[in-house]
C-alpha cells in the first residue's frame, strides 16, 4: 500500500477539469503532471490544479518511474493508443469511456486490458460510483418494484459549446458516447443482459458532421423481458433532458438530480418510490456527487492493492456495453431490428 499514488492526467478538456477538480487535494494522490497538445491548456492545468510538470506529449512520463497511474481523457479516437502504451511501460490505467470509436477497436482495447497481467485499468462508467445510482440499484435487486418493467432514461444536452459537440460527433454519436452509461445502467440493475436493438435518429442541426446524426431513440429488450427505452441528443435546439425512471409490476422509481429540483436542492438528488404493494409514496434524498471521479480513482487504487478484487465495472460490463452500443449505432443508422446472442451479445440476427 502507498502513501501516495503518482498520477498524470492526459487530456485538460471539460472532462479532465472534472477529473482533477476532485483528486488533486487529496491526500493520497500527487499529480506529476499534465499532457494536452493545447501547451496552453497544459500550462493552465498545471497551475490551476497544483501538477509538478507539464507536457504537450504523454510519451514524455512513461519512462518516469514515479508515475503509477495514467487517466485518459482524450478524444475517443486516441484511448486505444495511449492505452496500449501505458501497459507496455507498466502503467495502471483509469480510461475515460467510450474506449474507443469503433467495435473492432473496442475489442481491441478490452483483450489488451486482459492481456495486462498484473497491470489494473479502469474504464470510467462514472454511474457505478454515484450514491444515487447505487443506492436504486440496491433498492431493485431487494425487490422495491417487482419485476422490472420498463426503464426510461434521457440524456439530452443543450449543446452550447457546439464546436465541442460537433467534434465529437465526428467519431462518436451521442448513442454511443452517453449511452454505455446508460446501456450499463440497465444491465447492472437488472443482472440482464440486451438481447435485442432497434431505433430511430435524425439530424438536428444543419452542419452536424457528415455520417453522423445527433439525436436518437433507442428501444432495447433485455433477456429478463424487460423493455428499455434511450432517448439521447446533442443539439443548439433542444432543451436539456435527465429522465431516469424504472417502473416494475409493483412500482416505480424516479430519480431527480438535485440541479432539477424545484427546491431542496441542498438535500441532495431525490428518489421517487412508489410501492405498489403497499400503495405507499416515499421520497429519499440522497447526498450524491454526481461525477464521483474520486471514488472512481479510489476503485482502481483498490484493484491495484487487493489482488483478486472484483471491479465496478469489469472489463466484461465494459465489453458488453460496447457491443449493445455500436449494435445500436447500426440498427438506427440501417433502421433495423437486430437480435443479439444471450451470451455473447455479437448480431446473430436482423430484420426492417
Amino acid at each position: 500500500m502507498k502513501d501516495k499514488y503518482g498520477v498524470v492526467l492526459v487530456g485538460c478538456g471539460y472532462i479532465g477539469a472534472t477529473h482533477l477538480s476532485d483528486i488533486y487535494y487529496r491526500d493520497n494522490i500527487r499529480v506529476i503532471g499534465v499532457v494536452d497538445v493545447n501547451e496552453d491548456a497544459a500550462r493552465l492545468f498545471a497551475r490551476k490544479y497544483g501538477a509538478e510538470s507539464w507536457s504537450s506529449d504523454y510519451r514524455d512520463y512513461l519512462t518516469n518511474n514515479e508515475v503509477d497511474i495514467f487517466i485518459i481523457a482524450t478524444y475517443t479516437e486516441t484511448h486505444l493508443e495511449i492505452l496500449k502504451a501505458c501497459i507496455s511501460h507498466g502503467r495502471h490505467v483509469l480510461c475515460e469511456k467510450p474506449v474507443a470509436d469503433t467495435l473492432e477497436s473496442s475489442l481491441e482495447f478490452v483483450n489488451a486490458v486482459r492481456s495486462a497481467d498484473k497491470l489494473k485499468v479502469l474504464v470510467g462508467h462514472i454511474l457505478r460510483h454515484n450514491e444515487s445510482y447505487k443506492t436504486i440499484a440496491n433498492m431493485i435487486k431487494n425487490g422495491a418494484i417487482g419485476r422490472t418493467k420498463v426503464f426510461r432514461m434521457a440524456q439530452n444536452h443543450n449543446a452550447i459549446n457546439w464546436n465541442r459537440y460537433r467534434h465529437l460527433l465526428s467519431f462518436c454519436p451521442p448513442l454511443v458516447d452517453c449511452g454505455v452509461h446508460y446501456i450499463d445502467v440497465a444491465q447492472w440493475f437488472t443482472g440482464s443482459k440486451i438481447v435485442q436493438v432497434s431505433g430511430i435518429s435524425t439530424k438536428i442541426d444543419g452542419d452536424v458532421p457528415s455520417g453522423s446524426y445527433n439525436y436518437s431513440i433507442m428501444n432495447a429488450v433485455l433477456a429478463d423481458g424487460t423493455v428499455f427505452n434511450y432517448e439521447s441528443g446533442w443539439s443548439r435546439n433542444m432543451m436539456a433532458n435527465n429522465l431516469k425512471e424504472f417502473i416494475g409490476d409493483s412500482g416505480y422509481i424516479k430519480l431527480i438530480l438535485s440541479c432539477d429540483r424545484s427546491d431542496g436542492h441542498e438535500l441532495g438528488d431525490l428518489i421517487r418510490w412508489y410501492d405498489g404493494k403497499t400503495g405507499e409514496h416515499h421520497i429519499i434524498n440522497v447526498k450524491s456527487i454526481y461525477k464521483n471521479m474520486y471514488g472512481q480513482i479510489l476503485e482502481l487504487i483498490r484493484m491495484i492493492e487487493e489482488p483478486g478484487y472484483v471491479s465496478s465495472p469489469t472489463i466484461d460490463d465494459v465489453e458488453s456495453t460496447m457491443k449493445v452500443a455500436f449494435a445500436a449505432d447500426k440498427a438506427v443508422r440501417d433502421n433495423l431490428v437486430l437480435r443479439l446472442d444471450g451470451n455473447s451479445q455479437e448480431i446473430v440476427g436482423g430484420d426492417k
